[in-house]
């Protein structure tokens, strides 16, 4: 029987939202892949229109962890990265790939730090740089449009968007180093969303329907269904058709419901069929 390849998620942990690791960990398990979990902080709920939250930075952990996994022996088969909240993580998760990844580990880093053509509350500008030195350490990144661009130090651009800007921007996230891109809320219209793949210079689409609102943790349940499909051993194209197709689907049900959007989006009764892509 082949070997239960192993994951370790750096990110934070909210208990209410259905984001960060609170995705992360069910949906790569789903995928079969053991997940070792890595949390930067510990919060009551995410912080996306939700005021009073509590919040535990864990920074001065991430170190005593990563030496304590060492001295075990423990390896992993992927590294995924999603929200990082100060510089100092930036550069703790720098380090622990490079203590950690050999040359067979995928390194999947979800530059979470901007949406909509803003940097969130907690960052400046110059975060951006920042994240973009953690890029040039991937194999594949997973940035929004906004993060795209602020990554490459340009003006973010409004929807819809031209096949030509999306292929030039796709081109020149090259330079950060990663050879596989997936870029996410891709847009050639106003009743459709979906993303780009870059693998090695070829380009695939996938797209789904637009629903209106706003809808939080999609970003960490489309990378955390993106790296449990590749490591299942999908290309990086049929992996994100799956993590768009799966997270569209969670969207879906929560706009049917009518459930506040705040509190995240219905993923769980998607698992099945996301198993079932995958090949069990």
């Amino acid at each position: 029987m082949e070997k239960q390849k192993r994951v370790a998620a750096i990110h934070d942990i909210s208990g209410i939202g259905k984001c960060s690791l609170t995705a992360a960990l069910p949906i790569i398990s789903a995928a079969g892949i053991e997940t070792a979990a890595l949390p930067t902080a510990v919060l009551s709920t995410h912080t996306g229109d939700i005021s009073g939250y509590t919040y535990r930075d864990l920074t001065c952990d991430l170190p005593s962890v990563a030496k304590h996994w060492k001295s075990l022996g423990i390896g992993f088969d992927g590294i995924y990265s999603g929200f990082l909240g100060s510089t100092e993580q930036v550069e703790m998760v720098c380090s622990f790939i490079d203590d950690f990844a050999d040359g067979n580990c995928v390194i999947l880093v979800d530059p979470a730090m901007a949406d909509s053509g803003r940097m969130y509350t907690t960052f400046d500008d110059g975060f951006a740089a920042e994240m973009a030195k953690l890029c040039g350490k991937a194999d594949i990144i997973v940035p929004n449009l906004t993060e795209a661009a602020f990554l490459l130090g340009e003006e973010y651009v409004e929807p819809p968007y031209s096949k030509e800007y999306i292929e030039s921007l796709l081109w020149r996230l090259t330079s950060l180093g990663p050879k596989k891109i997936v870029l996410t809320g891709v847009c050639f219209s106003d009743d459709e969303i979906g993303c780009a793949v870059f693998n090695e210079g070829d380009i695939h689409y996938k797209f789904s329907e637009k629903y209106d609102g706003i809808y939080y943790g999609t970003g960490d349940i489309f990378a955390s269904a993106l790296i449990g499909a590749y490591m299942r051993g999908k290309s990086i194209s049929e992996s994100a058709d799956i993590a768009l197709e799966f997270t569209c689907g969670a969207i879906a049900r929560t706009y049917l419901a009518g459930t506040d959007t705040r509190f995240g989006v219905n993923f769980e009764q998607g698992l099945f069929d996301y198993m079932k892509k995958l090949g069990g």
